[in-house]
């Protein structure tokens, strides 16, 4: 990363005699002279008055919250590594979605293993995990729960549906009718689920991890795009390479159950508490009003780009701030850099914007006009 996006005081910080010899030059005597110097600026006895406030912040000026970020983050991956091999993407903008309190959107072919990776997610998270299989038959009922009568009492109780639950794997969202969309697209933005008058919030964190096959569209109901707004990512899964697809083969081609693989290889690093106290510290990365404007500026130009029919939204430049904010603290950063936008922007525009009919004859991708335009706005520098 490029010390000239970071915020000013870390340039000053690694500045003068103190980089990297910052701690050799403050161990001199006071008569001493310097180490021969890499600089131009001749060395002066003045040069001695600044060690002391180089020497103070020896180490990157992050609080000790967002080194265990890091830490936490790092040891996350290594876990998830242990079942699941490749699509850095997917894993990354999982976590960024779960920790930015937002929903993912997948568009795959089918046996990439993503049932896998959710639940090993879960484990590792200590969350409960939950999974649908969207038909066609599909009513809102059967994801959100019903009134049951319950002959004891000769009373209805409200018997709660598989939606209920913390790591949600909708697979397959677009083999359902609209009715069911809205269903669980109404939970995802409002955290509850209200029947007969009376609200029934879902645990927390809540993250839905929706697939769809790009490959088959018989039987299937597109999401339109005020509904598809509502997810914060759209990932796209690619096959794996063949070193990964190699390793797959080693990895998973034994009969061994994957419930028990899950308990013994497995270690719970994390519970849903702490993942709330990360979301919650995540939200407080500073992000520069530079930044802000380079960000209003991407998601602006999406409205005016000639290959887009339809540009993003404001929800769509909250998202980008929320998610560079998760992942710079996931850096063990508590300001957001450039970077950290260009590391998610893809996924969170990608979803959002519609080609023209134009771009479409012509074979053009939304990915592709997307990194055209964004080639042309201007980074901000210190």
């Amino acid at each position: 990363m490029n010390d000239s996006s970071l915020p000013p005081i870390l340039p000053e910080d690694n500045s003068g005699p103190g980089n990297p010899g910052a701690d050799n030059a403050a161990s001199n005597a006071p008569g001493s002279p310097p180490s021969p110097p890499e600089m131009s600026a001749p060395a002066t006895p003045a040069s001695h008055i600044t060690v002391p406030e180089i020497e103070e912040p020896s180490t990157p000026p992050v609080s000790p919250e967002f080194a265990k970020i890091k830490q936490l983050f790092e040891l996350i991956q290594a876990e998830v590594a242990k079942l699941y091999v490749g699509q850095d993407e997917l894993v990354l903008g999982t976590l960024t979605a779960l920790f930015s309190g937002g929903h993912v959107l997948i568009e795959s072919v089918p046996g990439l293993g993503k049932t896998l990776f959710v639940r090993t997610l879960g484990r590792i998270l200590g969350c409960e995990f939950g999974r649908i299989q969207f038909t066609a038959d599909l009513m809102p009922s059967d994801i959100t729960g019903a009134p049951v009568f319950d002959m004891q009492t000769s009373e209805f109780r409200f018997r709660a549906g598989p939606v209920f639950t913390q790591l949600l794997l909708a697979d397959e969202i677009n083999r359902s009718p609209a009715k069911t969309h809205a269903a669980l697209l109404e939970i995802m933005q409002e955290y509850r689920v209200t029947i007969d008058g009376t609200s029934h919030p879902v645990p927390k964190p809540f993250l839905v991890l929706a697939t769809q096959n790009p490959l088959e569209s018989e039987g299937t109901y597109n999401l339109p795009e005020a509904q598809l707004d509502r997810f914060m990512f759209k990932l796209m899964v690619d096959y794996p390479s063949a070193n990964e697809e190699a390793e797959i083969l080693k990895m998973h081609s034994m009969q061994v159950d994957f419930g028990q693989r899950l308990e013994n290889e497995i270690q719970p690093i994390t519970n849903p508490e702490i993942v709330q106290k990360v979301i919650s510290t995540c939200s407080q990365v500073r992000v520069e009003d530079r930044l802000v404007e380079y960000i209003n500026a991407l998601i602006r130009s999406t409205r005016t780009w000639p290959a887009f029919h339809i540009g993003a939204s404001p929800r769509a430049g909250i998202a980008l701030m929320q998610s560079a904010r998760t992942i710079a603290a996931f850096s063990g950063r508590d300001f957001a850099v450039p970077d950290d936008v260009m590391e998610i922007v893809l996924p969170v525009l990608r979803h959002r914007v519609s080609l023209t009919a134009e771009a479409e004859i012509e074979g053009r991708s939304v990915d592709e006009e997307l990194r055209a335009m964004i080639r042309g706005i201007e980074v901000p520098r210190n």
